[in-house]
Protein backbone atom coordinates (compact mmCIF):
# COMPACT_ATOMS: atom_id res chain seq x y z
CA UNK A 1 0.00 0.00 0.00
CA UNK A 2 1.22 3.40 -0.68
CA UNK A 3 2.22 5.50 2.18
CA UNK A 4 0.58 8.84 1.26
CA UNK A 5 -1.31 9.92 4.67
CA UNK A 6 -0.53 12.33 7.09
CA UNK A 7 -2.04 11.68 10.41
CA UNK A 8 -2.48 14.39 13.15
CA UNK A 9 -1.28 12.23 16.77
CA UNK A 10 -2.10 13.14 19.69
CA UNK A 11 -0.45 10.20 21.75
CA UNK A 12 -3.83 9.63 23.07
CA UNK A 13 -5.68 6.47 22.34
CA UNK A 14 -7.84 7.45 19.90
CA UNK A 15 -5.39 8.83 17.83
CA UNK A 16 -2.59 6.13 18.78
CA UNK A 17 -5.27 3.49 17.80
CA UNK A 18 -5.50 4.75 14.06
CA UNK A 19 -1.87 5.41 13.87
CA UNK A 20 -1.93 1.08 14.50
CA UNK A 21 -5.15 0.61 12.23
CA UNK A 22 -3.99 2.48 9.55
CA UNK A 23 0.15 2.23 9.96
CA UNK A 24 0.60 0.67 6.15
CA UNK A 25 -0.83 4.09 4.71
CA UNK A 26 1.03 6.65 7.20
CA UNK A 27 4.18 8.60 5.62
CA UNK A 28 4.08 11.41 8.49
CA UNK A 29 2.70 11.47 11.98
CA UNK A 30 2.34 15.23 13.02
CA UNK A 31 2.05 16.43 16.71
CA UNK A 32 1.40 20.00 17.66
CA UNK A 33 2.75 21.21 21.31
CA UNK A 34 0.09 23.89 22.45
CA UNK A 35 1.26 24.31 25.91
CA UNK A 36 -1.88 21.83 27.59
CA UNK A 37 -1.41 20.45 30.97
CA UNK A 38 -0.75 16.73 28.96
CA UNK A 39 1.14 18.09 26.12
CA UNK A 40 4.69 16.54 27.22
CA UNK A 41 3.01 13.34 28.58
CA UNK A 42 1.09 12.75 25.30
CA UNK A 43 3.96 13.38 23.48
CA UNK A 44 6.17 11.16 24.74
CA UNK A 45 4.28 7.89 23.91
CA UNK A 46 3.34 9.38 20.56
CA UNK A 47 7.11 9.41 19.68
CA UNK A 48 7.38 6.14 21.32
CA UNK A 49 5.17 4.65 18.91
CA UNK A 50 6.10 6.19 15.81
CA UNK A 51 9.65 4.88 16.38
CA UNK A 52 8.42 2.08 17.10
CA UNK A 53 6.47 1.63 13.49
CA UNK A 54 9.38 3.53 11.76
CA UNK A 55 6.94 6.33 11.15
CA UNK A 56 8.72 9.40 10.83
CA UNK A 57 7.58 11.92 13.51
CA UNK A 58 7.54 15.77 14.16
CA UNK A 59 6.32 17.51 16.61
CA UNK A 60 5.18 21.34 16.19
CA UNK A 61 4.97 24.14 18.83
CA UNK A 62 2.00 26.62 19.15
CA UNK A 63 2.84 28.69 21.88
CA UNK A 64 0.46 31.18 20.98
CA UNK A 65 -2.22 28.96 21.61
CA UNK A 66 -1.66 29.05 25.28
CA UNK A 67 -1.11 32.28 25.72
CA UNK A 68 -3.99 34.21 23.94
CA UNK A 69 -6.72 30.82 24.25
CA UNK A 70 -8.60 30.24 27.11
CA UNK A 71 -9.27 27.19 28.02
CA UNK A 72 -8.93 25.02 31.51
CA UNK A 73 -6.57 22.21 29.26
CA UNK A 74 -4.18 25.72 29.53
CA UNK A 75 -5.02 26.49 33.02
CA UNK A 76 -3.18 24.22 35.30
CA UNK A 77 -4.64 21.00 36.69
CA UNK A 78 -6.79 22.25 38.90
CA UNK A 79 -8.77 23.95 36.69
CA UNK A 80 -9.80 20.00 34.86
CA UNK A 81 -13.32 19.39 36.46
CA UNK A 82 -13.76 16.13 38.31
CA UNK A 83 -17.44 15.32 37.16
CA UNK A 84 -18.83 12.76 34.69
CA UNK A 85 -17.75 13.47 30.46
CA UNK A 86 -20.52 16.14 29.93
CA UNK A 87 -21.40 18.89 28.27
CA UNK A 88 -22.50 21.33 31.20
CA UNK A 89 -18.84 20.22 32.98
CA UNK A 90 -16.19 19.63 30.37
CA UNK A 91 -17.60 22.57 28.15
CA UNK A 92 -14.09 24.62 30.03
CA UNK A 93 -12.05 21.91 28.15
CA UNK A 94 -12.48 23.11 24.68
CA UNK A 95 -9.68 24.90 22.89
CA UNK A 96 -11.56 26.91 21.18
CA UNK A 97 -11.37 26.07 17.14
CA UNK A 98 -8.01 23.67 17.97
CA UNK A 99 -8.78 21.24 14.91
CA UNK A 100 -9.09 23.94 12.94
CA UNK A 101 -5.87 25.30 13.80
CA UNK A 102 -4.02 21.95 13.51
CA UNK A 103 -5.64 20.95 10.20
CA UNK A 104 -5.36 24.11 8.44
CA UNK A 105 -1.18 23.52 9.11
CA UNK A 106 -1.17 19.86 8.57
CA UNK A 107 -2.74 20.80 4.77
CA UNK A 108 -0.10 22.70 4.39
CA UNK A 109 2.65 19.88 5.20
CA UNK A 110 0.91 17.25 3.34
CA UNK A 111 0.59 19.59 0.17
CA UNK A 112 4.33 20.19 0.76
CA UNK A 113 5.26 16.44 0.93
CA UNK A 114 3.08 15.86 -1.56
CA UNK A 115 1.26 13.42 0.16
CA UNK A 116 -2.89 13.23 -0.29
CA UNK A 117 -4.68 12.61 2.78
CA UNK A 118 -5.02 14.01 6.48
CA UNK A 119 -6.58 11.41 9.29
CA UNK A 120 -8.00 12.91 12.60
CA UNK A 121 -9.23 10.70 15.19
CA UNK A 122 -12.53 12.47 16.43
CA UNK A 123 -14.91 9.78 16.80
CA UNK A 124 -18.41 10.16 17.81
CA UNK A 125 -18.34 10.94 22.06
CA UNK A 126 -16.65 13.92 21.57
CA UNK A 127 -19.88 15.73 18.74
CA UNK A 128 -21.45 16.76 21.82
CA UNK A 129 -18.56 18.77 23.90
CA UNK A 130 -16.29 19.84 20.85
CA UNK A 131 -17.53 21.56 17.64
CA UNK A 132 -14.37 20.80 16.09
CA UNK A 133 -15.19 17.52 15.99
CA UNK A 134 -18.30 17.30 14.34
CA UNK A 135 -19.55 15.44 11.06
CA UNK A 136 -19.91 19.32 9.79
CA UNK A 137 -17.13 20.74 10.75
CA UNK A 138 -14.77 17.70 9.48
CA UNK A 139 -16.76 18.10 6.02
CA UNK A 140 -16.66 21.21 5.63
CA UNK A 141 -12.80 21.16 6.68
CA UNK A 142 -12.48 18.16 3.92
CA UNK A 143 -14.22 20.71 1.41
CA UNK A 144 -11.34 23.65 2.03
CA UNK A 145 -8.58 21.53 2.33
CA UNK A 146 -9.65 19.83 -0.99
CA UNK A 147 -10.40 23.39 -2.17
CA UNK A 148 -6.96 25.11 -0.79
CA UNK A 149 -4.53 22.92 -1.91
CA UNK A 150 -2.88 21.77 -5.64
CA UNK A 151 -3.25 18.00 -4.80
CA UNK A 152 -6.41 18.28 -3.57
CA UNK A 153 -5.41 16.62 0.11
CA UNK A 154 -8.64 15.06 1.53
CA UNK A 155 -9.24 14.53 5.09
CA UNK A 156 -10.04 11.23 6.22
CA UNK A 157 -11.74 10.52 9.36
CA UNK A 158 -12.77 7.50 9.95
CA UNK A 159 -13.68 7.10 13.45
CA UNK A 160 -16.18 9.64 13.17
CA UNK A 161 -19.40 7.75 13.74
CA UNK A 162 -18.06 4.81 15.99
CA UNK A 163 -17.79 5.09 20.20
CA UNK A 164 -14.37 5.27 22.32
CA UNK A 165 -15.44 1.82 22.87
CA UNK A 166 -15.47 0.36 19.49
CA UNK A 167 -12.14 2.31 19.31
CA UNK A 168 -10.88 0.39 22.20
CA UNK A 169 -12.09 -2.90 20.79
CA UNK A 170 -9.93 -2.37 17.50
CA UNK A 171 -7.02 -1.69 19.32
CA UNK A 172 -6.90 -4.31 21.89
CA UNK A 173 -7.60 -6.23 19.46
CA UNK A 174 -3.93 -5.04 17.54
CA UNK A 175 -2.46 -5.36 20.41
CA UNK A 176 -2.16 -2.26 21.57
CA UNK A 177 -0.66 -1.21 25.38
CA UNK A 178 -2.72 1.59 26.25
CA UNK A 179 -0.88 1.77 29.22
CA UNK A 180 1.91 3.25 26.99
CA UNK A 181 -1.16 6.34 25.67
CA UNK A 182 -2.11 9.31 27.87
CA UNK A 183 -5.77 10.77 28.23
CA UNK A 184 -5.81 12.24 31.79
CA UNK A 185 -6.36 16.45 31.15
CA UNK A 186 -4.30 16.62 34.41
CA UNK A 187 -1.30 15.58 33.06
CA UNK A 188 0.52 14.88 36.51
CA UNK A 189 3.01 11.91 36.63
CA UNK A 190 -0.05 9.36 36.91
CA UNK A 191 -3.52 9.76 35.35
CA UNK A 192 -5.61 10.87 38.03
CA UNK A 193 -8.11 8.06 37.38
CA UNK A 194 -11.34 10.83 38.37
CA UNK A 195 -11.23 13.68 35.35
CA UNK A 196 -14.10 12.95 33.20
CA UNK A 197 -11.27 11.97 29.80
CA UNK A 198 -9.96 9.52 32.42
CA UNK A 199 -13.22 7.54 33.37
CA UNK A 200 -14.21 8.18 29.70
CA UNK A 201 -11.16 5.73 29.06
CA UNK A 202 -11.45 3.14 31.73
CA UNK A 203 -15.14 2.63 30.13
CA UNK A 204 -14.44 2.37 26.72
CA UNK A 205 -11.54 -0.35 27.82
CA UNK A 206 -13.88 -2.07 29.89
CA UNK A 207 -16.80 -2.31 27.86
CA UNK A 208 -14.73 -3.44 24.94
CA UNK A 209 -13.26 -6.25 26.31
CA UNK A 210 -16.63 -7.09 27.75
CA UNK A 211 -17.74 -7.39 24.09
CA UNK A 212 -14.51 -9.14 23.24
CA UNK A 213 -15.76 -11.69 25.59
CA UNK A 214 -18.48 -12.54 23.89
CA UNK A 215 -16.84 -12.56 20.42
Amino acid sequence: MEKNTLIVLSGGMDSTTMLYEYQQQIALAVSFHYGSNHNDKELHFAQLHCQRLGIKHIVLPLPFIKDYFRSSLLAGADAIPSDEYNEQNMHSTVVPFRNGIMLAIAAGIAENEQLQYIMLANHAGDHTIYPDCRPEFVNAMNEAVQAGTWNNVQLLTPYTNISKTEIARRGLTLGINYDETWSCYRGGEQQCGTCATCREREQALMEAKQLMDKE
